[in-house]
């Protein structure tokens, strides 16, 4: 019999819907029940497409004693992280605090009062590796509570304590200048590997936020060392089994430091900022692999990801049935010798065990490869490659694929937005863009309401009951800013002011710190806050970078000088930790630079207003704002009285309007005074 999770939108608690643990979603009731037995809370946190997440849901979520001794002993709460990312933040940040690690599956032992006072992570069903049984530290706490209730109570009461006596270390609430940018470059050099790119050691994640900031230091700066670090990072990449050789798309992080074996979970949110990130790669630099690699990053989103309501699903699954009936990690993409032969046949396997990196041995396990493309594009004959991709993804085609999380998250919706609209202008896809405008018609329609209040997720068509946190304002208010960029349609950038007007008025603090959670959302243990950049832009530095922008369109000295407070926070970080602030050292480069103000006025289907507009698009001026439109358009203030031409503006000074899209060109690409 279904639990109480059967009447959720989430797809990952869908999947625990018909566990025998009688499990509660996040509600006041949970812990009102917690409170009228006695027990204590069992918070379990993940997402649908996390591994170890499925792992443990099958060894003891799914087994009946197990289950059986989590409803008589706790009330059980389910959480799905991307749901509710501030309730995953408070957490987390209590189970790193007290274990020195994090990640998914997240354990938490709470009172009724959602204290935290036992922390963990993945639990096997048996003992090993010096880790308990979570039978064990089930029986464990339950002992404590019974037994200890005092002990438990100031151990949760110190915890909770000591999380709300954090205090961030917010700096002087002033944007970073040259010399901290410069600082920034050099600590990412110190910490860049030469020989494989990227930064860091294992596991490796793609640092899209990173190489943005290279790429507009470059633009402002001319600094061949950061356009170095981004193009060789954004080819290896590209050339390594973290990127999908067949059909496209970025799995989430390489497990090794060569970029050979990914964690096979597809997001959407590293697939908008890489699409964003190899556009903006081939716009500096003119590489066929960038171009390559971002058209098809663009339409494995659109094929893959894209439902029928017109948004973008959050993940596709690391793991699937691998034929012999078992769930596999990345079963739907690797390849052993023999799979190539019966494919392809001797000779064309040959080929593809060359061009692929296919080894017998394998790259990853039981003799299977990652398909890399290690020998470099131009060595092969064209056709030959293409005519080999096609045929082994259409024999993919019939393997069983991983699962998908249909759920559309405002913010990642957002980042898609901003990619498909600015690739589909670059590289003549008006498609691209007409669906980065479809998910912006479904963001308005099912996820804001009539106060421009936002929702943060849905699922085919119904909103979802979670409000929307800083991240989604700020990265939907980016998306429709692309979006009002590439299509001329001034409404984009109407919405995008409802949204920011709400982060000044819901999330700002009084020293102009920003805040994950509005004023008027549920109150947790703590209120979230961090502005440091993850897996995606912090919701703090992708509203730094949204105001900035919108005031460059509109002249508002209030959204502007809630920008440049909120860079108070790269000042002092950026130098310090460069690769957790990437976005912030971006919008921080597009304040130097001015940022840009473009205005083309011109007749709609004129083909010299068309070709100022992406000679204005195709600039490479850090956080450039473009308006485009007709003598006399009221869509955009930049064209307000303004004749026919193009206008670049910075600092309060216009050049005089240009006509020719040569002059134009080197104008935006005049170094910053």
């Amino acid at each position: 019999m279904p639990n109480r999770l059967a009447h959720e939108t989430s797809p990952y608690l869908l999947q625990h819907a018909d566990n025998p643990v009688d499990w509660w979603p996040w509600s006041a009731g949970a812990f009102e029940e917690a409170r009228r037995r006695g027990v204590p809370v069992l918070l379990s946190v993940g997402y649908s497409s996390c591994h170890w997440c499925h792992v443990m849901a099958h060894e003891s979520f799914e087994d009946e004693p197990t289950a059986a001794y989590l409803n008589e002993h706790f009330v059980n709460v389910k959480v799905d992280r991307e749901e509710r990312p501030d309730v995953d933040a408070v957490y987390m940040e209590a189970v790193q605090a007290a274990t020195g690690q994090g990640g998914w599956p997240m354990t938490v032992f709470l009172t009724a009062d959602a204290a935290p006072f036992y922390f963990g992570t993945y639990f096997p069903p048996e003992p090993r590796h010096g880790m308990p049984s979570f039978r064990q530290v089930l029986e464990g706490v339950s002992n404590a509570w019974t037994g200890r209730r005092d002990e438990v109570a100031e151990v949760a009461g110190k915890i909770v304590r000591d999380l709300s006596g954090r205090s961030l270390a917010y700096g002087a609430p002033e944007v970073p200048g040259e010399e901290e940018l410069a600082q920034a470059l050099l600590a990412l050099t110190r910490d860049y590997d030469a020989t494989r790119a990227g930064f860091g050691g294992a596991p490796k994640f793609p640092p899209s936020m990173v190489l943005e900031f290279l790429l507009r230091h470059y633009a402002r700066t001319g600094s061949e060392g950061a356009l170095q670090m981004a193009a060789d990072t954004g080819e290896a990449m590209a050339r390594g089994g973290i990127y999908d050789q067949l059909a496209g798309g970025f799995a989430r992080y390489s497990v090794d430091r060569e970029w050979v074996v990914p964690h096979f979970e597809k997001m959407l949110y590293d697939n908008a900022l890489l699409c964003r990130v190899y556009a903006h790669l081939w716009r500096a630099t003119g590489s066929e692999l960038a171009r390559r690699v971002a058209l098809e990053t663009a339409d494995f989103m659109v094929s893959e990801l894209r439902t029928h309501e017109g948004g973008f699903a959050s993940a596709l699954d690391a793991d699937s049935d691998d034929g012999t009936g078992r769930h596999v990690e990345g079963a739907y993409y690797v390849w052993t010798p023999e799979q190539l032969r019966e494919v392809l046949g001797e000779q064309d396997a040959q080929f593809a065990v060359r061009l692929f990196g296919v080894t017998e041995e394998g790259t990853f396990e039981e003799g299977a490869s990652v398909l890399q493309l290690p020998a470099g594009e131009g060595v092969a004959d064209a056709a030959r490659v293409a005519d080999v991709r096609a045929r082994l993804l259409a024999a993919r085609d019939g393997r069983e694929r991983p699962g998908r999380d249909d759920k559309i998250v405002a913010a990642w919706n957002g980042l898609a937005i901003a990619a498909l609209a600015e690739t589909g202008a670059y590289f003549d896809r008006p498609d691209l863009v007409e669906r980065a405008t479809e998910a912006a018609d479904l963001l308005v329609r099912v996820h804001m309401d009539d106060g421009a209040r936002l929702a943060r997720t849905s699922k085919d068509g119904q909103v979802g009951a979670n409000a929307g946190v800083l991240e989604d304002y700020a990265d939907v208010a980016e998306g429709f800013l692309a979006l009002a960029a590439v299509s001329g349609e001034g409404v984009w950038l109407e919405f995008s002011g409802f949204l920011l007007d709400i982060v000044l008025d819901q999330f700002v603090g009084e020293d102009g710190t920003l805040y994950d959670t509005a004023h008027d959302a549920e109150k947790l243990i703590r209120r979230p806050q961090d502005p440091t950049d993850n897996a995606t832009p912090s919701g703090w530095t992708a509203a730094a970078g949204a105001l900035l922008s919108y005031a460059a369109h509109t002249g508002s000295e209030a959204h502007r000088s809630a920008a440049e407070r909120a860079l108070g926070v790269v000042k002092t970080l950026g130098p310090r930790a460069p690769r957790f602030i990437g976005w912030g050292l971006a919008v921080a480069e597009a304040v130097l630079d001015g940022p840009r103000e473009v205005a083309v006025v011109g007749a709609g289907g004129d083909p010299l207003t068309r070709e100022l507009h992406r000679v204005a698009l195709l600039s490479g001026a850090p956080g450039a704002v473009v308006a485009v439109g007709e003598v006399g358009s009221d869509e955009f203030p930049l064209l307000a009285e303004r004749g026919a031409g193009a206008y670049v503006c910075r600092h309060f000074v216009c050049d005089a309007p240009t006509s020719d899209p040569g002059v134009l060109r080197e104008r935006l690409g005049e170094a910053a005074v």
